[in-house]
């Protein structure tokens, strides 16, 4: 084990969902460290959701982007980072089929960029530092589709993406594991399954669905609706991404799922259900189902095998879909200040007719 005790972090793209959160849980749980976020702020990047973290003295909020190496040199070597954690990415799927250009830029040069960046600081510079620690945040699609009897993914499941946008994953992942058995850069990988939780931006199915049903919309779902997903509470992922962090062996790839199996279609219906226990006088919530034409190349089933991560580390995921989901709904009940002003300009192209994997 690595037995690593992170103090500088720099968390790339935690203007993002699953970054925002990232950067809240290490907050709450690792006092007294230094965190600094470096994003640039895409569509997808809301500052909003860094509130709470603005103004504390042990965080930093920097503009920028991961292709601009000198810019990452600069923040590793002033701020004695010792920890880099990879969140920056393009993720969804449909605007990957549309343009996959922007995903190849942010997903592939990107990450190389900062893997010539950590390189160039932690290995090469006259302040080399030997504790140091490159984390990749990926995904269960750079693993292909599963057919509904095969085992879940696991950490030695052969790649095989079917998008734009998995591809361009896929590949980030072999450079860092390419930077660590050529360079010897202390680098780990954990792919995850479909998260959810507050903060995501509402191109994704569930926070889709809820501002859909808030519009009185429709709630579109693919083809059958019958394409399982494994779902992941977004501060199950973090505690994982915590345990690798801290005692992960370098080098090394971890699975993080929510043993959550459920199709779109169920996903859906319980979104409904909690909708009709929570805003009643709008039920039944279910009759704005609407089936939709499939997307190119739908991957029909995901779900991870997290042995590795359950076993090595003691992870285990808290969170319950069902709890988690009714948890999701409030938040988001609750949270109309945060959502609000992103119902405009680009998204309105998504909303209603397309989502996330």
């Amino acid at each position: 084990m690595n037995n690593l005790t992170p103090k500088r972090l720099l968390v790339t793209g935690g203007a993002g969902f699953i970054g925002a959160n990232f950067v809240h849980y290490w907050l709450q749980n690792h006092p007294g460290g230094r965190l600094v976020v470096l994003d640039v702020l895409t569509y997808a990047g809301n500052r909003a959701s860094l509130a709470g973290a603005e103004g504390r003295p042990e965080f930093r909020f920097v503009h920028g982007d991961i292709r601009d190496e000198a810019l990452v040199e600069r923040l590793l070597r002033e701020e004695g980072i010792d920890t880099l954690v990879h969140f920056a990415a393009e993720s969804h799927v449909d605007r990957s089929i549309a343009g996959p250009g922007a995903f190849i830029d942010t997903n592939i040069v990107g990450t190389h960029s900062l893997l010539k960046a950590a390189r160039a600081v932690w290995l090469d510079g006259d302040e080399s530092r030997p504790g140091h620690r490159f984390h990749h945040v990926s995904t269960d699609e750079v693993y292909g589709s599963l057919g509904p009897n095969d085992p879940a993914f696991s950490e030695t499941t052969p790649y095989a993406p079917n998008s734009p946008y998995s591809a361009s994953k896929a590949a980030s992942d072999h450079l860092v594991r390419a930077y660590h058995h050529t360079y010897g850069l202390a680098t780990t990988i954990s792919n995850c399954s479909n998260n959810y939780g507050p903060l995501q931006f509402p191109e994704k199915l569930i926070p889709l669905c809820i501002l859909n049903l808030l519009d009185g919309k429709p709630l579109p779902i693919y083809g059958d609706g019958q394409n399982v997903r494994d779902w992941l509470h977004v501060e199950d992922h973090c505690h994982g991404i915590e345990l690798i962090l801290e005692s992960g062996r370098v080098g090394e790839t971890y699975n993080v799922g929510g043993g959550a199996e459920r199709t779109n279609l169920q996903v859906v219906e319980g979104l409904c259900a909690v909708m009709d226990e929570l805003r009643p006088e709008d039920s039944p919530h279910a009759r704005h189902i609407e089936f939709v034409k499939d997307r190119p190349g739908h991957d029909r089933r995901y779900a991870i095998d997290e042995r590795k991560l359950r076993g090595e580390l003691g992870y285990t995921p808290v969170h319950s879909f069902e709890g988690g989901l009714k948890e999701t709904v409030a938040w988001y009940l609750a949270n109309e200040v945060w959502w609000r002003p992103i119902l405009s300009g680009e998204y309105r192209e998504w909303v209603g007719c397309q989502y996330g994997s």
